[in-house]
């Protein structure tokens, strides 16, 4: 098949060198745009490197781009990590039509941070789906789906590398042998509620309603950025965990202290006697390695690595001794960082 490949990243890159190793035709690969100053996008290197033509339009809106990706004469296109909106006409310009992938289970967690969400919400279970886009935000039909446990140390950054990108590079390869061999389902994601999803739906949505767009099917929930990600030391000490396990490590997430941004990354829940009292956000315990901080159900979390604002990360028992952290000072007394 003549196939055109359209992302970014690292992702897109791999994605793009499975489909060249295993010999399959790509006829152009579409890229996010140049960046003044910034080395080219790994998916646009990686087409250089292959020989394959490059295309890097601002914008897909536009008929000059349709017309342009049917010259190519696509049977397929693959979405691998597309963050601009592709309307319809240039969904169609492939005889066979084009697939994404997401990573999450959907019709769950539709949305541009649906690997922070699940994991931030306390899920056990997340996964990758390959569907047939439509004109809506991440509600076309399902060509397949693959499950992936959430493990209680999973933080985003695990999630994604160790699981959800190479099952996502597998799971693309595989949906282009059921496009080739005609037997590519189109599921229709109203299907595909079962009790598991449904009681996810409820949990989610009876939680988090903040951060929610209100879909029909699933939960749709928007960016995760700095602005969610700002950590509230009265919630449980769970919530505060998953929180930090979800951001990392991006988009971070963070406090202040003495009036300055914080970032929090690798955490537990503390364990044994914590000498220190205090209110949520109170400094309760401290030693070489950690300190801990009380959260609202009573608990902590020991916080092993930071990073200052302006700084590099480093070790919270470092970081503690440099600014003389001591028992009883309050992280995020002082509301938004200045």
């Amino acid at each position: 098949m003549r196939i055109i490949v359209n992302g970014q990243q690292a992702f897109g890159r791999a994605v793009l060198d499975a489909l060249v190793e295993r010999g399959e035709d790509v006829v152009g690969v579409y890229t996010a745009p140049d960046r003044e100053g910034k080395p080219p996008d790994p998916l646009k290197a990686g087409a250089v490197e292959h020989g394959l033509p490059v295309f890097q339009p601002k914008s897909f809106r536009r008929q000059q781009v349709w017309a342009q990706m049917r010259e190519l004469a696509p049977d397929l296109a693959v979405m691998a990590y597309v963050t601009l909106f592709v309307p319809q006409e240039a969904l169609a310009a492939p005889r066979l039509g084009t697939i994404q992938y997401h990573p999450s289970l959907l019709p769950m967690h539709q949305g541009p941070s649906a690997i922070n969400w699940p994991i931030i919400f306390g899920e056990t279970r997340t996964g990758l789906t390959i569907f047939w886009p439509d004109e809506g935000l991440d509600t076309g039909p399902v060509l397949l789906r693959k499950a992936v446990t959430i493990g209680p140390e999973d933080t985003l950054g695990s999630l994604y590398f160790d699981h959800l990108f190479p099952l996502g590079v597998q799971g693309l390869l595989e949906a282009v042998d059921l496009v080739r061999g005609g037997k590519a389902p189109k599921t229709p994601q109203a299907e595909l509620l079962d009790a598991e999803t449904r009681a996810a739906m409820r949990r989610v949505r009876a939680k988090h309603t903040g951060v929610q767009r209100q879909v029909e099917i699933g939960t749709y929930e928007g960016w995760c950025r700095a602005e969610q990600a700002q950590i509230d030391w009265h919630a449980s000490t769970e919530d505060v965990r998953n929180l930090i396990r979800g951001c990392d490590p991006q988009p971070g997430a963070w406090t202040t202290l003495h009036r300055r941004k914080l970032q929090i990354f690798t955490c537990r829940t503390a364990q044994g006697a914590i000498a220190g009292d205090g209110p949520p956000g109170s400094v309760v315990a401290g030693d070489a390695d950690s300190f801990s901080v009380r959260t609202g159900d009573g608990g902590a979390i020991e916080v092993l690595r930071v990073r200052p604002q302006g700084e590099a990360k480093t070790a919270a028992g470092a970081f503690a001794a440099e600014v003389q952290l001591s028992i009883g000072d309050r992280l995020g007394a002082d509301g938004d960082a200045a």
